[in-house]
């Protein structure tokens, strides 16, 4: 076991764990963010995802020990009211059908956005490529998208 320093959502963290513990976990069982949720276990569903420095990563497959001064940021750390562009355009475009998958969908898609403010549908098409819905709302995941990528800005003021 070891103290890990951790940055989750602009809060400071220091877990005692074990420090192969995959991020996931650290989120879910020791810091309380159930947000994030458990797919597959090995990095290839995306509904682990979560934003480190603003990329995209899957939780599942990361040891904490390696996340150094990394900041994390967490479908709860998206914004504080929930009103983030996709998270609005989600509601508006009727994503959801189970939801288990949609956190880490939005987070993917938070990410690409961030970097490609205006995509194209092929552009998103491989940007979300690999983020598996089992309900099948690929088109209305695609629809978010689009939506929140017209918004003036796809990060609202903290």
């Amino acid at each position: 076991m070891a103290k890990i320093q951790l940055l989750i959502n602009e809060k400071r963290y220091t877990p005692e764990v074990d420090p192969d513990m995959p991020l996931l976990w650290v989120l879910r069982d020791i810091v309380g963010l159930t947000g994030t949720k458990y797919g597959c276990g090995i990095a290839q569903c995306g509904a682990c995802t979560v934003h480190l420095d603003g990329k995209a990563v899957r939780s599942c497959s990361i040891p904490v020990s390696t996340i150094g001064e990394r900041k994390i940021t967490t479908i709860e750390g998206l914004s504080r009211k929930g009103d983030h562009p996709l998270q609005l355009a989600w509601v508006e475009e009727d994503v959801p059908q189970c939801g288990y998958c949609q956190a880490g969908q939005i987070m993917q898609a938070a990410a690409f956005l961030k970097q490609n403010a205006h995509p194209s549908d092929e552009e998103i098409t491989k940007a979300m490529t690999g983020n598996l819905c089992r309900c099948g709302t690929y088109q209305r995941i695609h629809q978010a998208i689009k939506r929140a990528a017209t918004t003036t800005t796809t990060q609202p003021p903290r």
